[in-house]
């Protein structure tokens, strides 16, 4: 999704070349869908590092150090796609909103 964003940000702003409205507003929703889902993803993460936490007992914490070391890994890996993507998609409805400007009314 991220490349996708980043070929229409590429893209020129202007002319034959140039990504339509509806294109940029169907990037911006399946990208914010994909956000939702990467949040939602998150959470689960989040829940099963606190249910894995509460199952540890003083004495057998080795038991679920490898558990604990790849949800964690996961969050890492989930918290920058979330925060590139977000990144990009704040950029690319910039973009839409500056198209939207430059389309003459009733042709939107």
């Amino acid at each position: 999704m991220v490349d996708s964003i980043e070929h229409l940000l590429n893209a020129p702003a202007s002319g034959s070349e140039a990504p339509t409205l509806a294109r940029l507003e169907e990037a911006l929703t399946d990208g914010y869908a994909q956000a939702l889902a990467l949040e939602a993803e998150r959470l689960r993460l989040e829940r099963r590092i606190s249910e894995v936490a509460r199952q540890v007992d003083c004495g057998d914490f080795s038991a679920f150090a490898e558990e604990l070391r790849s949800l964690g890994r996961r969050l890492t890996s989930a918290d920058g796609e979330i925060q590139t993507l977000r990144a990009r998609l704040d950029a690319l409805r910039e973009r839409a909103v500056e198209t939207r400007r430059a389309v003459p009314a009733g042709q939107q």
